[in-house]
């Protein structure tokens, strides 16, 4: 069965006029399931009950179900399970802001990336996500408060660049001025550094904000933290950053998780000031959040700060990251787990 909810408009045109229809059903279809959000072909009133019943038999709509959803008491952040139709579970966290409302979605279920820090990769990668699946987490989510989303990160489970073809065309049809149009200035990937698809993004030359996952200024600090740094060095990610820069002329965010101890020091300051000299971008620094099966432990808040004032002193613009739902775990990966481990 065809899944139409990753199909863009002028694919669902050439699968309707394969079933003998007029394409303006097409219009008609795409619009109920990315301007509406229906979650069922029986949601679409202005078409006959038997084209309807057509469809169904065609087609699957790939908006997962709530299989829970914690909502922080001290911020109104939202942190959901989603299930799709195969069972599997990812994760998605609303949060809002003055300036709208953001969500964080998986690009794949598991990741197969290994980052020591992070919650979402121990069990490993289990698939990709279509493009249909990234789509219905944002409808799911929109549906379920009644309010528009307008920005979306992709940072939750799994590595976006590791899905490179469904990610991309999840970033062409939610952008889709026929579909929930968001702004693609409005969307932020993240990706741990897979180098040769960032070539490939770059030549896409789409409007996102690319946010690099570095957090360690050395490769041996980094290669214990993030095995993908073996395969791709620092200097090799951060010369395929430069040639993003220069390709696309926008500015690349660096993530960097503080660890107590471990990438902290005045000399880690100092040595990603001198990796990122001269380059169009901006440091985010994450207070890293605690996990089980990891001794990693949040940094001192003037370490914090301190780390923070050396960024700026060599005249880089670097923020603190505000953390939102820290009464329900909202970093993904923790829930998923969860939910395995008692059997749901």
């Amino acid at each position: 069965m065809t899944e139409i909810s990753s199909l863009n408009l002028e694919e669902l045109k050439q699968q309707i006029s394969e079933l003998g229809l007029p394409a303006f059903r097409a219009k008609q279809i795409y619009e109920w399931l990315h301007k509406k959000n229906v979650d069922s072909f029986d949601k679409m009133t202005n078409i006959d009950k038997a084209l309807r019943q057509k469809l169904s038999q065609q087609f699957s709509i790939s908006v997962p179900e709530i299989e829970r959803k914690l909502v922080s008491k001290i911020d109104g952040t939202q942190k959901y399970l989603f299930r799709f139709n195969d069972g599997e579970c990812v994760e998605s966290v609303l949060m809002r802001y003055k300036y709208g409302n953001s969500i964080c979605v998986s690009t794949q279920v598991g990741c197969a990336m290994g980052c020591t820090f992070c919650a979402s990769t121990k069990a490993g990668r289990v698939r990709n996500l279509t493009a249909g699946e990234i789509l219905g987490q944002v409808y799911r989510a929109q549906t379920d408060t009644g309010e528009r989303i307008s920005h979306i990160v992709l940072m939750g489970i799994g590595e976006p660049l590791d899905n490179f073809e469904n990610v991309v065309k999840f970033l062409e049809m939610v952008s889709d001025k026929d579909g929930l149009n968001i702004g693609q200035r409005n969307i932020s990937l993240s990706t741990c550094g897979v180098v040769p698809n960032i070539y490939k993004l770059a030549e896409l030359d789409m409007q996102i904000t690319l946010s690099v996952s570095l957090h360690a200024p050395f490769d041996d600090m980094r290669t214990k933290m993030m095995p993908i740094n073996k395969k791709y060095p620092i200097a090799e990610l951060i010369k395929a950053c430069r040639d993003y820069v220069k390709t696309t002329g926008r500015r690349i965010s660096f993530e960097y998780s503080l660890i107590k101890g471990v990438n902290d020091s005045p000399e880690c300051a100092k040595a990603l000031c001198e990796l990122l000299k001269g380059m169009l971008c901006h440091v985010n620094l994450i207070p890293i959040n605690t996990i089980e099966q990891s001794s990693y432990r949040k940094s001192d808040r003037k370490s914090i700060e301190d780390f923070k004032k050396i960024i700026e002193d060599h005249k880089i613009t670097a923020t603190v990251r505000r953390k939102l739902g820290a009464d329900i775990n909202a970093a993904c990966g923790q829930l998923r787990r969860e939910s395995k481990q008692m059997g749901l």
